[in-house]
């Protein structure tokens, strides 16, 4: 499924093709629907923001950038059991998106700093690995030493995340035909890989482990209901 919720300019959102995607109207609609809301003009400009975007036809559209209070008084009209779901996966997303901006701001650092970082090293052995990468051949065994176990604790990069993404949307895609259904394999699927590699984001799998993980999304099968 789309991203619910994502970040512009320090806020959280979502827009209305999104929205329109996850409660399965047209996207017509769903602009309709935020126009004959009736709130007043301040929450309207507020919570709701019309821009332009370039469609697939690559035809310029429009469509609104919603604030999550905007998307709580618009989600107000659309009911029924799965509407339901739908706006609690919302509530849940943005709350999750809002967590992550209230943290502080990570420096931004080279992977060598990150590496360096993440593991809590001393500045003796921050040193020593600089030290090391500028001596001579005879230092290359220590060199390829240090490496190797700093390889060992580091995380997928944003190129191996989308890897993981595209293997995990690949058999989904391959198991269920059905769009409808796809939701809940996608949830179990992560939470499987989650609660398997001990890690609270598929984003935090270690890259040591990025093959095997492949491996059991290459052979992985849904839980049905009643097993």
């Amino acid at each position: 499924m789309t991203q619910l919720v994502f970040i512009e300019n320090g806020n959280t959102v979502t827009d209305s093709l999104t929205v329109a995607e996850v409660f399965k109207k047209e996207h017509k609609h769903v602009l309709r629907d935020i126009k004959s809301l009736e709130c007043s003009e301040e929450f309207i400009e507020s919570n709701f923001g019309l821009i332009d975007y370039t469609d697939s036809r690559n035809r310029t559209q429009q469509k609104y950038i919603i604030s999550q209070d905007g998307f709580s008084f618009l989600a107000m009209s659309y009911t029924g059991k799965e509407a339901a779901r739908f706006k609690e996966m919302y509530i849940t997303e943005f709350n999750r998106m809002k967590e992550t901006l209230s943290k502080p701001p990570v420096p931004v650092l080279t992977e060598r700093q990150a590496i360096i970082q993440s593991l809590k090293l001393t500045a003796e052995v921050a040193e020593e690995v600089e030290v090391v990468k500028a001596t001579t051949a005879e230092h290359g065994t220590k060199l390829v030493e240090i490496e190797q176990k700093l390889d060992k604790q580091i995380t997928l990069n944003s190129g191996q995340q989308r890897t993981l993404q595209r293997a995990i949307s690949k058999k989904v895609y391959a198991i269920e035909p059905d769009k409808d259904a796809r939701g809940e394999l996608f949830q179990q699927l992560h939470r499987e890989i989650k609660d398997r590699w001990q890690v609270t984001s598929y984003k935090d799998v270690l890259r040591k482990e990025l093959e095997n993980v492949l491996n059991y999304i290459t052979y992985w099968r849904p839980i049905k209901k009643g097993e």
